[in-house]
């Protein structure tokens, strides 16, 4: 059926939600988005502080959109829509909490000094780099492993498990023997 002729926007969101699901044409997600997209967008920007940033999200969450509502019986498209913009954008504030973190324990375990000025803050990356490239060629070979993955891809400690095949426990501990290990090098190499 070509939807061309009929004005959809007449349509409420239950029979938009309906249409979609049966035909799966993103016409009537995009009615969707039209009615939508300035609540979705003010909940982003409330959440990020950034209006670039609450845009793009608004975009990713509408095309997850066409995604959900194949998957999912939705009584009220508005409130269910808020509950998506929400644990969306809480899960985007996590994981950039999570990596903060992980950048800042990564500095302070290898003894980076994160404020200076910066042509000293240069001069001293480049030799604390030098320092933690010799460092990591020391560790026995499962620190190794486990400090590579977890700081330099990002991986989390089920990851690692998954990947190597060590136990939780080993990957806690080598994870933190390694970077005593590195800091320990780090600092006898002066």
């Amino acid at each position: 059926m070509s939807y061309s002729n009929i004005n959809i926007s007449c349509f409420s969101d239950d029979e938009l939600m309906k249409e979609y699901k049966k035909t799966n044409d993103k016409l009537f997600v995009g009615e969707l988005y039209k009615r939508y997209s300035h609540l979705v967008l003010g909940m982003c920007i409330n959440y990020f502080k950034d209006k670039d940033e609450a845009k793009d999200a608004v975009v990713a969450i509408f095309e997850k959109l066409f995604i959900e509502l194949q998957k999912h019986e939705v009584n009220c498209f508005k409130a269910w829509l808020i509950f998506i913009v929400r644990n969306y954008c809480l899960n985007v504030l996590k994981k950039r909490s999570t990596q903060l973190h992980r950048d800042l324990e990564y500095h302070y375990a290898v003894n980076i000094p994160l404020v200076q000025s910066e042509k000293e803050e240069l001069e001293e990356e480049d030799e604390q780099l030098k320092k933690l490239e010799k460092a990591l060629l020391e560790l026995n070979a499962f620190q190794k492993e486990c400090i590579e993955m977890y700081y330099y891809n990002k991986m989390s400690y089920s990851q690692i498990v998954e990947t190597t095949g060590y136990s939780m426990k080993e990957v806690k501990s080598y994870l933190q023997n390694g970077k005593r290990n590195l800091k320990l090098l780090i600092l006898n190499s002066k």
